[in-house]
């Protein structure tokens, strides 16, 4: 980390809203108890911080419109920054208050309405019993760390251009991707900066099946089929997949992340640098997903047999690959290496978040099979890269 001076740190703890715990020199003297029941119980010294905060970030996605995949990308980042700065200082502050004043700084600039909430979450963390020979006083030194972390992850953040690039229309030969030019068309993360690719089009599947050939009849034959006779189970598949892992929501990749990181109590350190690893490589996946999506145009199934089903709507970008393949090759990916005993139970998640846009009606089989392929060639790169040289230090 570099040098910061005290009233740098004064400037960006201002800045981002945060306030010190107990005992610092920087900000207020004393912390307010937390008001919100739900707090009391958090031990954060028994506890991950990392992980709690994640989950948190979670919580507030479901009643907020943000992009889950950018929020998440930042957070971990911030946090992984937060633990490395606290760490590299012996006798180090506590890390896990470095990482609570990253979270909540992150967040609160994600979710300004819910300050309140964040900053309660934090006092909570403040004034939770400390670990055995520590002091509150100790606690409030990890404070300025995490919200200078903080500041320059969201500094970083503010000039990844996630949204902003425009593909152009779709051509109008056969085959091709049926767009209404009056209705918004979904980018995810088309031309934003990566954080371990070395360009858009590393990972460039090539094309799918020609629109009318042998291969793709018989792809789009599958998928009429399954809409003819979809299962309560299909069904259930396609709409727990579609609602917990979204632009509007990472419950499912979070879930899973967080049960694997607790069972195998993974240090807060080691937490942040897997989940960090494993949302940029969601990130990623996203930028390589829609630049192959942007490139070939293919049209999606319903598009080219009226009589499917879509009993979760027709996303508005073109049809290959799938990008829930993509998010779910890249998100197993990081979790299989980090956890090699949970393979196949994740590969069996992969599969299944992939099979549920089959099961929806709105992807053909290849699309699954090409986007998962192309999410494990972004997750291997997340788990072979040099963090230090990743992003903001």
């Amino acid at each position: 980390m570099s040098r910061l001076s005290r009233s740098t740190l004064v400037v960006a703890m201002t800045a981002l809203g945060v306030v010190a715990c107990t005992g610092s020199d920087i900000g207020p003297t004393s912390v307010v108890a937390p008001s919100n029941p739900a707090f009391s119980a958090v031990k954060f010294w028994d506890a991950n911080a990392t992980t709690y905060w994640v989950e948190e970030a979670k919580s507030l996605t479901a009643r907020r419109v943000v992009n889950p995949a950018r929020l998440n990308v930042y957070l971990t980042l911030a946090q992984l920054r937060a633990a490395e700065d606290a760490e590299a200082i012996q006798p180090h502050p506590p890390t896990a208050a470095a990482i609570g004043a990253a979270s909540a700084a992150v967040l609160k600039a994600f979710f300004p309405l819910d300050a309140a909430e964040i900053d309660d979450a934090f006092a909570q963390q403040c004034a939770a019993e400390p670990w055995p020979g520590a002091k509150h006083e100790d606690v409030a030194l990890g404070t300025p760390l995490g919200v200078a972390a903080a500041a320059r992850v969201l500094a970083y953040a503010a000039s990844d251009r996630f949204g902003l690039a425009n593909p152009g229309t779709p051509p109008t030969t056969p085959g091709h991707w049926l767009w209404n030019p009056g209705t918004t068309l979904v980018r995810g993360g088309y031309r934003a900066r990566s954080f371990f690719l070395a360009s858009d089009d590393e990972f460039r599947p090539g094309p799918p099946p020609a629109f009318g050939s042998p291969e793709y009849l018989a792809a789009l034959a599958e998928v009429r089929q399954v809409s003819d006779t979809r299962t309560p189970e299909q069904l259930a598949i396609a709409q727990y997949w579609n609602t917990n892992q979204s632009p509007a929501s990472s419950a499912a990749i979070v879930n899973v992340a967080l049960e694997l990181l607790r069972t195998h109590r993974r240090s807060d350190v080691e937490s942040a640098r897997i989940l960090f690893q494993m949302f940029g490589a969601v990130f990623d996946s996203g930028i390589g997903c829609f630049d192959a999506k942007f490139t070939y145009w293919f049209i999606r199934p319903p598009q080219a047999d009226p009589l499917i089903t879509t009993p979760v709507g027709l996303p508005n970008h073109p049809s290959y690959p799938s990008q829930h393949s993509c998010a779910a090759g890249a998100w197993t990916g990081v979790l299989m290496a980090a956890f090699p005993e949970d393979a196949d139970r994740l590969e069996a998640l992969a599969q299944e978040a992939g099979l549920s846009r089959l099961y929806a009606g709105i992807h053909y089989r290849f699309d699954m099979d090409t986007g998962r392929a192309l999410g494990r060639k972004v997750a291997a790169k997340a788990m072979a890269a040099d963090l230090d040289a990743v992003a903001v230090r």
